[in-house]
């Protein structure tokens, strides 16, 4: 884990922001998002709920496309390697979506203007006229740009950590990494917002989209754009990063060799190249000897086809911890056959609280989990996204009407139940809360 963070470490110095330069040409690994010559790969697109796009049809969002055209050619310009507006019209969008990418731009822009940056069709990293003259100090404007300033008053991320903006005139560089809805940001090289969750503006319960399109949102005055570069974020790479965030406190519970510190039915259960797996045909939930109250658990996983497991939540060491634990946490691939109920779905706590779903990665491919377990609240965060986040003691309707009396647990052991398929996990880890 100590090499995984280091890794991570190099990587963040390796693409410091201070190695933008004028030119069109990315860094390494990195591929230009403009041409430099034309508005090729992008089209013209107000603030629209992604949701709703991806439920129109290839027909009706050509249609749509079309509608925006002429608005966005009159208003957007490509000059000596600078992307123009004028202040007016449909924001520039990316013909192409990302999901966990870094993302590097330039901006330059005059007094009053206000401007932004969409992620995933999302608003926004905020840009806007910093100074008293600009009359928006009593919005923010007074602590800088750079900020979520669409997330809710108070929350992380809303308000820039410094104030990085450079004076009219001179050109601003922003270094964006998102990671599910995990939003870090730097302006001018300076740590602006720090692994937040960017909330979404379209309905604050439900995590980003998966994916969507970048934005360049623009109105009030002339603002110009240069050097857009974006790399996308393999699986394994995304996970590397979000277990290097905030790992304090953190231990290991799973030495990657054998079963120490492990209890219940270990046989049907195999440690390989540092994995735990339950065997194929086998089940049963294995759990820790050591129990845990209030806590944060860290891990990833790997679901084959169709693909069934789950977390016990301060098990007690005996019985179905669907019900005699607080509760089962689904690990369940999406293709898991038959008319399943909502709270049957991945990161549901089995039978009681759906968790939003669309956020698991491919088959074959390492998930990153965090749990945490609060009193009666349970709070799962899915490769960066919030899927459920849920009070258990507030919830008396069950699915088939069947009780679930461990949820009131105070404590218990944390463990796997496995249900015959060869789910795998490493990287598992606790962090004692009380």
């Amino acid at each position: 884990m100590i090499y995984r963070i280091l890794t991570i470490f190099l990587l963040f110095l390796a693409f410091s922001p201070t190695a933008i330069g004028i030119a069109q040409t990315p860094p390494q690994a990195f591929e230009k998002l403009f041409n430099g010559k034309n508005l090729d790969g992008w089209y013209g697109l107000k603030t629209m709920d992604p949701r709703k796009m991806k439920a129109m049809s290839k027909e009706e969002f050509a249609k749509f496309r079309a509608s925006t055209a002429a608005q966005t050619s009159a208003h957007w310009t490509a000059e000596d390697g600078e992307i123009v507006n004028d202040g007016q019209g449909a924001y520039l969008t990316t013909e192409r979506e990302f999901g966990d990418y870094e993302f590097w731009l330039e901006y330059k822009t005059v007094a009053n203007a206000d401007s932004g940056i969409y992620l995933k069709a999302t608003p926004q990293v905020q840009i806007w006229d910093t100074t008293k003259a600009g009359g928006k100090w009593k919005i923010g404007a007074d602590k800088g740009s750079g900020g979520l300033w669409n997330n809710s008053a108070g929350a992380p991320g809303k308000d820039p950590l410094v104030l990085a903006d450079k004076p009219f005139g001179q050109w601003n560089k922003v270094r964006i990494i998102q990671l599910g809805a995990r939003t870090t940001v730097y302006l001018n090289g300076k740590l602006v917002v720090d692994h937040a969750i960017m909330e979404n503006y379209w309905g604050r319960k439900q995590p980003l989209v998966r994916k969507g399109p970048i934005q360049l949102q623009t109105h009030g005055g002339e603002i110009r754009w240069r050097n857009l570069f974006v790399r996308e974020i393999s699986p394994d790479e995304a996970n590397g990063m979000l277990a290097a965030k905030h790992h304090d406190g953190f231990n290991s519970i799973f030495n990657g060799k054998d079963f120490s510190g492990w209890d219940g039915p270990i046989d049907n259960y195999q440690v390989a190249d540092g994995m735990l797996m339950c065997k194929k045909g086998k089940g049963g939930t294995i759990y820790t000897k050591k129990t845990y109250s209030d806590f944060k658990a860290r891990l990833e996983f790997r679901l084959p086809p169709k693909g069934n497991n789950g977390l016990a939540i301060r098990y007690p060491g005996k019985g179905n911890t669907a019900y005699g634990g607080m509760c089962e946490l689904q690990i369940l691939n999406y293709d898991y056959p038959g008319k399943l109920d909502p709270r049957q779905f991945h990161g549901s706590a089995y039978g009681m609280a759906a968790a939003e779903q669309g956020y698991l990665r491919e088959t074959g491919q390492w998930n990153f989990q965090e749990v945490t377990v609060v009193g009666s609240t349970i709070k799962v965060e899915l490769n960066g996204s919030v899927i459920l986040n849920t009070d258990l003691s507030t919830i008396d309707k069950y699915m088939a009407n069947s009780a679930h009396p461990g949820k009131t647990n105070t404590s218990g052991s944390f463990g796997f139940a496995g249900h015959s398929d060869p789910v795998q996990f490493r990287n598992i880890s606790i962090k004692d809360l009380k």
